[in-house]
């Protein structure tokens, strides 16, 4: 692929989730279908509450990572420092997008450069887990890695956009020897990530097994990134192929379920149609241990820069506190020993 057309997607991508309806049809998170027990005597001051936890060795002031968007095209570096400025006066952990971009084209790198305005944020370097089959491998990985000063790297699992996507990448054979290859060799952890269908129990084992040490789930419910391709697709029979697929995946809180069934002392990231605080207390009490969230971010970012982005993540710290103080949980460990009632 051409650095031109490359960059061309990126902008692409950015904008049509700010501009488009680009929502999974026909399937839900599963969050609606969870409640709480409601306490009337918590027995706690609420500004007390301890949201603190540490995720891959990094402490974070609460549960939250704002997701993986974007970079690789100039408009995209004040985006992801926008973002980072808001990581880091609260203290949550961020993702950048894809990194192949720079990868291919060194002069990108600064679009997704934010250590100057976020030094003390977990940061998470990004690249596709497909281009292990296209020429990438550990050295690639690393410059990922050392670009950003990243703590972690992202793979991202994303066979279904690829699939419907104009110039996809749809050659996955044999990728899991590859990651455990660089899972060896690359010295940060790796986490495995879908992009909006869900990872389940079954293939975050294969992961784990293979080295990885955290899993996003990333289920659906949320964005869709077929709907996203399909406002890329020039012919009327490309776009009714992705727009078939707008409702496929795992819903976030099964996937978080099964995950932490099959694990349960891996790191799960719950992702995937995460919209508030309350959102993020029943992805923890479920098994995830931070939730995160990428369009309302970036959302956010486009209407007010970094001041509305902090605004809408600290509504969501203050919606997950919330949910604490009436479910009378002092802390995290507390919160996932709360009991979640399935009504739907």
């Amino acid at each position: 692929m051409t650095e031109t057309a490359t960059e061309g997607r990126k902008i692409d991508h950015v904008n049509i989730v700010i501009n488009e309806d680009v929502n999974a049809k026909g399937i839900t998170t599963g969050f609606g279908s969870y409640h709480f027990e409601h306490d009337a005597l918590p027995e706690l001051d609420m500004h007390s509450i301890d949201l603190s936890t540490t995720f891959l060795g990094k402490q974070l002031k609460a549960p939250f990572l704002i997701s993986s968007m974007t970079g690789g095209a100039a408009p995209t570096e004040e985006i992801n420092l926008q973002l980072a400025e808001a990581a880091q006066a609260l203290g949550v952990a961020m993702g950048v997008g894809s990194q192949r971009a720079a990868i291919f084209d060194p002069s990108l790198a600064s679009s997704y450069q934010v250590r100057r305005v976020a030094p003390d944020i977990a940061l998470f370097a990004n690249l596709g887990a497909v281009q292990l089959n296209y020429g990438y491998g550990i050295e690639q990985c690393q410059r990922a890695v050392d670009m950003i000063e990243a703590d972690a790297l992202i793979l991202h699992f994303n066979a279904l956009q690829e699939a419907v996507q104009p110039e996809g990448d749809t050659n996955f054979a044999g990728l899991l020897t590859k990651i455990e290859a660089l899972c060896r060799a690359l010295p940060v952890p790796v986490i495995a990530k879908e992009v909006g269908n869900g990872i389940g129990g079954k293939a975050a084992k294969r992961l784990v097994e293979a080295g990885v040490q955290a899993i996003d789930v990333a289920g659906a419910g949320g964005t869709s990134w077929s709907e996203v391709e399909r406002f890329r697709q020039h012919t009327q029979a490309g776009q009714g192929i992705a727009a078939t697929f707008a409702g496929w995946g795992i819903p976030t809180t099964e996937a978080i379920k099964q995950v932490r069934a099959a694990l349960p002392t891996i790191g799960i990231i719950g992702s995937g149609g995460v919209r508030s605080g309350l959102d993020i207390a029943k992805a923890i009490a479920l098994g995830a241990d931070l939730g995160a969230s990428a369009a309302p971010n970036l959302l956010a970012q486009n209407k007010g820069g970094s001041d509305a982005v902090h605004a809408a993540i600290a509504a969501i710290i203050a919606q997950l506190r919330i949910s604490m103080f009436c479910t009378g949980a002092a802390d995290l460990a507390a919160l996932r020993q709360t009991p979640l009632y399935r009504v739907s």
